[in-house]
């Protein structure tokens, strides 16, 4: 069983930064694609960068350029560097471990920009 634990939201200003945290139980992080999505009210849950086994990574083009997806496999931690942050960014993050049969999820992190 895996657990994911996000961290790192909160309220920040356009234009500001914030750097997500999702710490992973388990011995399974490392070999799987990991990703961050998001969901704003009233909307569907999207994938906004994921990062693979190997450090490929993928990016929505709404954030391109702006968020960075990384992970630390001797942490079982994976992370999103969010830039130049706006407030249609703001949105509930979830972060998510692709396995063979199922994926995990997070309980997810608020994140508020105000403008």
């Amino acid at each position: 069983q895996v657990q994911l634990v996000e961290s790192g939201g909160g309220l920040v200003q356009a234009g500001g930064s914030l750097r997500l945290s999702c710490a992973a139980s388990g011995s399974i992080f490392s070999m799987n694609t990991a990703a961050w999505y998001r969901q704003a009210p009233g909307k569907q849950r999207d994938l906004v960068a994921r990062i693979s086994s190997g450090r490929t990574t993928n990016y929505a083009d709404a954030v391109k350029g702006r968020f960075t997806i990384s992970r630390d496999n001797a942490k079982n931690t994976v992370y999103l560097q969010m830039n130049s942050l706006q407030p249609e960014d703001t949105a509930v993050y979830y972060c998510s471990l692709w396995t063979i049969g199922r994926n995990y999820w997070g309980r997810g992190t608020q994140v508020t920009v105000s403008s």
